[in-house]
């Protein structure tokens, strides 16, 4: 007899899940590229909720170039279902919902306010152009209902004007 003759296999380094459930983890095992043996937390929890058997049928029935983000989607899932066990990953969710809501409303007044302060500021530059004897710039107005009808905004402003403007007239 001859020693050595016939090759011995690699000893296999059991993955996370094989490790877990005490089994041969052979060359075609469905977790071995998804739970290594490095990081068994990932399919204790992912075991925990939703059992060996179950996680082995959901990998089989995903195409094989989405089984990680299926497996990573398992994990998220089940880490969320141990943390909040009624509502789960949707609690987590409704949670991100609500502060954008709330930043949403933050922005809103936010901008709000900017477009306030940009009017108010527009305004005291107009006054001060006015107290320190600038030329008015003339602005046309036009109304939507009657688009050929111009008036000019400051003779609408200025109240030494209404009795002169022939576009106000009284109706008593």
């Amino acid at each position: 007899m001859i020693f050595g003759s016939k090759k011995k296999e690699a000893a296999r380094t059991p993955c996370a899940a094989c490790k877990c459930l005490r089994r041969k983890c052979d060359k075609n095992c469905t977790f071995a590229p998804y739970f290594p043996a490095q990081e068994p937390h990932k399919f204790a929890i992912v075991h925990k909720i939703y059992g060996a058997s179950n996680v082995q049928k959901m990998l089989q029935e995903v195409e094989e170039e989405q089984r990680q983000d299926a497996v990573s989607s398992m994990v998220y899932e089940a880490t969320a279902r141990i943390r909040d066990p009624v509502y789960g990953c949707a609690g987590a969710i409704e949670i991100l919902q609500q502060q954008v809501i709330g930043l949403q409303s933050k922005l809103a007044e936010a901008q709000a306010e900017a477009v306030q302060l940009t009017m108010r500021h527009n305004t005291v530059s107009f006054w001060n152009q006015q107290a320190q004897g600038a030329p008015i710039p003339s602005k046309t107005i036009q109304t939507q209902a009657s688009p050929s009808y111009n008036m000019d905004i400051m003779m609408m402003m200025d109240p030494n004007n209404i009795n002169n403007n022939n576009h106000y007239n009284p109706m008593w």
